[in-house]
């Protein structure tokens, strides 16, 4: 799969962040044309999640346990110890993402999935930087589930798909 030169992200999205004890939770919102149960499988499936996310993963992500996520930018890759530690297919995944909690809801309606993704960060000052990640993600996902993928945005890649004017839209609408 080779990227296309037509693939717009388009602009910031729904996104708000909040406290969460001495973290803070980045919420994350999109509505997708696909059903629950087929946006699971690209949320937990490691060769779905291979073609779209940020990263790849030793196992599939459908079952609690210990596993590994690594991290990719070019020829650089950095393994990351992860615990499930909720799969309840096709409803809700949690995990932890090294010092990170990542918690994906997935809610059926109008013929499609209201994807919620309550990522808690670890590191302060990362909410623009991580929401602008996540949206080109998820941009991603939706060619994919339509069936016209356009390949996996990954790191260094992303400056090149709008990824430093998505942060700036995202640092406005985050702003605390």
């Amino acid at each position: 799969m080779s990227h296309t030169t037509d693939f717009d992200p388009g602009p910031p999205g729904d996104a708000s962040i909040a406290p969460d004890g001495d973290a803070w939770t980045l919420v994350f919102v999109r509505d997708l044309r696909h059903p629950p149960e087929r946006v699971w499988r690209a949320l937990t499936d490691p060769g779905e999640l291979d073609q779209w996310a940020p990263f790849a993963v030793a196992r599939d992500l459908g079952t609690p346990g210990d596993t590994t996520l690594t991290m990719i930018d070019g020829d650089t890759r950095l393994a990351q110890p992860v615990t499930v530690l909720r799969a309840e297919a096709p409803r809700v995944l949690e995990y932890t993402w090294g010092d990170d909690r990542l918690r994906w809801e997935l809610d059926a309606g109008g013929g499609g999935t209201r994807l919620t993704l309550r990522h808690t960060l670890a590191r302060p000052g990362t909410d623009a930087m991580v929401a602008a990640g996540w949206h080109l993600c998820i941009a991603v996902l939706q060619r994919l589930l339509d069936g016209a993928p356009v390949g996996v945005i990954r790191g260094r890649d992303a400056l090149a798909h709008g990824f430093d004017d998505l942060r700036d839209g995202y640092a406005q609408r985050l702003s605390r």
